[in-house]
């Protein structure tokens, strides 16, 4: 049964719970912020879906400074992309509010803010498995290449981004990084992410305000997932070296297609067969992996032990009676070493 919605006059200690955990899943991954907490507010909390994305915007446009002010202070934001972008983004982001406040306050919009919220979600899932795809093909260090801002499309992308952000509250992340990969090949994994995540500043903040200006915001909801989820974050963030990131993801997707399934009310075999062929399918591939990666490691000791044999007599001296002799084995030896690292 879904919860009713917290009252006015006091915080729901479970929702500070469940922020808590989206923040672990957004500190591990970098990525499922809005994408989960909404549909989480929506199915698990009873929250009319309206309120739910204003809520959560709320709550995101406080988090994100603190990760934007981590790249920023590293140096990898690409500002003039941030700046196109937000051309775009931030009224983009207001017309977005407009249109759900167009369509009516009732329980017929209610129930489109719901599709929409589960269109947005299939789109996430679909970007998080293009951009894992195309990020293994994008340097993640080293000299990056010129960067050629293309204003236009960029602020296109901006432009559509904002108004899915302003009516669902997805796709600040998951969706416009999928795009930047395309527009900007040779923008560098590190910079990638911090101008995603600092160009979705002002868009959140935007869509936040639109929502808060109409009456839609709960300060409450919005005040209990945020206690939650701030600490939840530097915990997720310092588990990310330890934690296996390719399980946590996939979990993610798994999550997010059967929330979208469960949004768009989809019978229970399909809501549960769907995300089970995923986790399946990804298990399958990490199994293939991990098959490959030993095969691997079985070979390098056999190649590294027929080498040795070889080596041996030529590394011998062939007396032991001169010193010149016992000098040079061990250069030989260096240098063999070194032809292996």
């Amino acid at each position: 049964m879904p919860r009713p919605v917290p009252d006015t006059e006091r915080m729901d200690p479970v929702l500070a719970l469940a922020g808590l955990g989206v923040g672990i899943v957004v500190g591990l991954t970098g990525m499922g912020g809005g994408a989960l907490m909404t549909p989480i507010l929506v199915l698990f909390f009873g929250i009319p879906p309206l309120a739910a994305v204003s809520s959560d915007l709320a709550a995101t446009a406080v988090m994100k400074p603190f990760g934007g002010w981590v790249h920023a202070r590293r140096g990898t934001v690409h500002w003039p992309v941030v700046l196109w972008l937000c051309v775009g983004s931030v009224p983009s982001a207001f017309v977005g509010v407009l249109v759900t406040r167009w369509l009516g306050g009732g329980a017929e919009v209610q129930r489109v803010i719901q599709y929409a919220l589960g269109c947005a979600l299939v789109l996430a899932v679909v970007g998080m498995v293009v951009k894992a795809y195309a990020s293994r093909r994008r340097p993640a260090a080293g000299a990056p290449g010129p960067v050629v801002v293309r204003r236009l499309p960029t602020a296109l992308l901006g432009a559509a981004g904002g108004l899915l952000v302003g009516m669902t509250s997805v796709g600040s992340g998951s969706l416009i990084i999928v795009v930047l990969l395309a527009l900007y090949p040779t923008l560098r994994a590190g910079d990638l992410v911090g101008t995603d995540l600092v160009q979705a500043i002002p868009l959140v903040a935007a869509a936040a305000l639109g929502h808060a200006l109409f009456g839609d915001l709960n300060l409450n909801v919005a005040g209990a997932v945020l206690i939650g989820s701030i600490p939840g974050v530097l915990l997720g963030a310092r588990l990310s070296s330890r934690a296996p990131g390719g399980v946590v993801r996939v979990a993610l997707v798994v999550v997010l297609l059967a929330s979208a399934l469960k949004l768009f009310a989809v019978p229970n075999l399909v809501l549960i067969g769907g995300p089970a062929l995923v986790a399946v399918a990804a298990s399958a591939q990490a199994l293939h992996r991990y098959r490959s990666i030993r095969r691997l490691d079985h070979r390098a000791p056999e190649s590294t032990a027929g080498a040795s044999p070889g080596q041996a007599p030529e590394a011998a001296p062939p007396s032991a009676a001169t010193a010149p002799a016992t000098a040079n084995p061990p250069t030989t030896l260096t240098v063999a070493a070194g032809d292996r690292r």
